[in-house]
């Protein structure tokens, strides 16, 4: 089961990895691992600048399937055609939310509903 405890101590930090200091990728695979679903890629690295997040979902995609939410999916986020955020899908309350990891307001929970309406687009991906 989910513990969103655990993340109320986590920093956001511009490519971070390693929990606790945790950017929107970075907290993808903490909550994968936390769910005992497998790992992806830790992309060391690979931020937002030069269009890496975008070049380097879209290039993990083709190995994923597209989904409706559960529990474990990596959620794409696009402004125009590129993806410019990541996040996960957790289950809270028997609820689905959105997991997410920005600047200053470090980890968040939004209901699913919510989450989608920030985003011109947003993909599942498993």
């Amino acid at each position: 089961m989910f513990d969103p405890d655990k993340y109320r101590s986590v920093v956001w930090l511009k490519g971070g990895r390693t929990y606790p200091e945790l950017d929107c990728f970075g907290v993808v695979n903490e909550v994968r691992r936390d769910l005992g679903l497998p790992e992806w890629p830790d992309f060391a690295g690979v931020t937002k600048d030069g269009d890496g997040l975008n070049r380097e979902a879209r290039k993990m995609m083709l190995s994923l399937n597209q989904c409706e939410p559960c529990e474990g999916a990596g959620v794409a986020c696009y402004s125009g055609s590129a993806v410019t955020h990541v996040a996960v899908v957790v289950s809270i309350g028997n609820q689905l939310h959105v997991a997410e990891c920005n600047p200053k307001s470090n980890v968040t929970f939004l209901p699913l509903a919510r989450f989608k309406r920030r985003f011109v687009k947003v993909e599942f991906w498993q």
